[in-house]
């Protein structure tokens, strides 16, 4: 499942129900800078993942070529800092917006990422780089 999808449909379905049915809770200012601190640390944390790619001459889309393992920047604190980073963002919007549903989505975001995502994206780096890649999978956490 591509992740921007697997994020992106419960995020706006949590819209859509707060825009339809209001929210039953109001979260308070700390959304606020909240929400705008999780969106800079968003961007940044996902510049520098994005950018890692170039020099170790991976593909970003799926089914690119993938050269090597990044372990340096975001990657090492993270086997997934990518969508570690769309999580964010997510409950960044939905903070921001604000809508409570959106909040309440986030687990079912990280549930359809982990399943469609990770996990075969995982198969498939075990199979390509076998005791390099199973070596960094004990060095680093699969989320932070």
């Amino acid at each position: 499942m591509w992740p921007p999808v697997a994020i992106g449909v419960p995020l706006l379905a949590g819209l859509l129900a707060t825009a339809t049915w209001g929210d039953p809770v109001d979260p308070g200012g700390w959304r606020v800078p909240v929400g705008w601190a999780l969106l800079v640390a968003f961007a940044v944390w996902n510049g520098w993942s994005l950018w890692l790619f170039a020099p170790h001459e991976t593909g970003l889309l799926p089914g690119g070529a993938t050269m090597s393992l990044i372990e340096e920047g975001p990657y090492r604190l993270s086997r997934n800092p990518l969508y570690v980073g769309l999580l964010a963002l997510h409950l960044s919007i939905a903070l921001l917006v604000p809508s409570f549903w959106a909040v309440v989505a986030l687990p079912v975001s990280w549930f359809l990422v982990w399943w469609g995502a990770v996990r075969p994206e995982e198969r498939f780096l075990h199979e390509r780089f076998g005791e390099e890649y199973d070596a960094y999978t004990r060095r680093v956490r699969r989320w932070l």
